[in-house]
């Protein structure tokens, strides 16, 4: 099917949103004969749109036609007519679930090496009625996985999560000694692919990791078996460790990774120094996969605004993982 040999499969996101817009100005700002390497999964329609708005002047085509210069794109039928921009719409969350498909079998089947991921939008996504949480969900269900694991990756502060897109009541019941042990082992795993043995820290569930059950008892009960099983393989962890100190230390060298056990507790520390670089990795399932760590803009997609840095951080990472094989710990 891809005479181009496209290794890379990007999913459009949500068309509606600035998805679009990040991918053709980051294809444009690379050379041109690297944009072989990739394939989009989503609609010329779109992409088009996206280009005019962008002034990036990419042509698109069909993924089985080789010998020009137009990017490839396996296109994925709308439901109905392109949706207005910068709305939320079920045709536009009907779709950003079937690029997300496609790219799947992609992957899956070989023919793709890595999947990187532009923007969805959830309140779109289930009015079609996929009621998933997000990329995370979704992609753990059309991989048959029990579980996966969203490592925040910076060039400076790294953060791999216990829980993500549930609700804090709901993390903190998930915070057990088994789910944490498995957090610590997927981002040693990745790390080690990577060529580096992480040095990790366990942040705390409660303030002060509890002050000796003073204001709880999950650190003592859950983290700190999960730390020391953990160091008993071998692997390079130490905690748990105060969250208000931990993300600091790190970032400061400390440590190449750190446990968080809540969406929040990870995400505000990379947001706050690694805003528009900063990317999503999916660890823990069958095949790879980056996102770029922000929304779908609807307030300024159609606009050209879109700042593509993050896309090309994604494609960057991406291009990473495709190039070291997975290994075991």
């Amino acid at each position: 099917m891809m005479d181009r040999n496209a290794k890379v499969a990007v999913t459009l996101g949500d068309p509606a949103g600035v998805g679009p817009e990040v991918i053709v100005k980051a294809l444009a700002a690379l050379p041109s004969e690297e944009r072989r390497d990739f394939i989009i999964i989503g609609n010329v329609e779109a992409l088009e749109r996206a280009d005019r708005v962008s002034g990036t002047g990419l042509k698109f085509g069909p993924a089985d036609i080789p010998g020009d210069d137009r990017i490839a794109v396996d296109e994925v039928p709308l439901s109905a007519a392109l949706p207005e921009i910068g709305k939320v719409s079920p045709v536009a969350g009907d779709a950003s679930v079937r690029y997300i498909t496609r790219a799947v079998d992609l992957a899956m089947s070989g023919q793709a090496d890595v999947i990187v991921t532009a923007p969805i939008n959830k309140e779109a996504m289930n009015l079609a009625g996929h009621h998933h949480d997000g990329h995370t969900g979704l992609l753990a269900h059309l991989t048959g996985s029990k579980s996966s694991f969203m490592l925040l990756a910076s060039e400076r502060l790294n953060t791999i999560h216990v829980s993500t897109h549930i609700s804090l009541k709901g993390a903190i019941e998930r915070a057990k000694t088994e789910r944490v042990l498995a957090t610590i082992e997927a981002g040693h795993r990745h790390f080690l692919r990577l060529g580096e043995k992480a040095r990790i820290a366990v942040a705390g569930l409660n303030p002060h990791c509890g002050e000796n059950g003073l204001f709880g008892t999950e650190d003592m009960e859950f983290l700190a078996p999960a730390v020391e099983q953990a160091q008993a393989k071998g692997i390079d962890v130490v905690g748990p460790i105060s969250a208000d100190t931990v993300f600091a230390r790190a970032y400061n060298g400390a440590f190449d990774l750190v446990i968080a056990q809540y969406h929040d507790q990870g995400h505000i520390p990379i947001k706050l120094v690694a805003f528009d670089t900063a990317v999503n990795v999916s660890l823990g399932l069958p095949i790879d996969r980056v996102s770029v760590d922000h929304g779908t803009a609807f307030d300024i997609a159609g606009t050209g605004k879109a700042n593509h840095v993050n896309m090309l951080s994604a494609i960057a990472y991406a291009r990473l993982m495709a190039r070291s094989p997975r290994r075991e710990a």
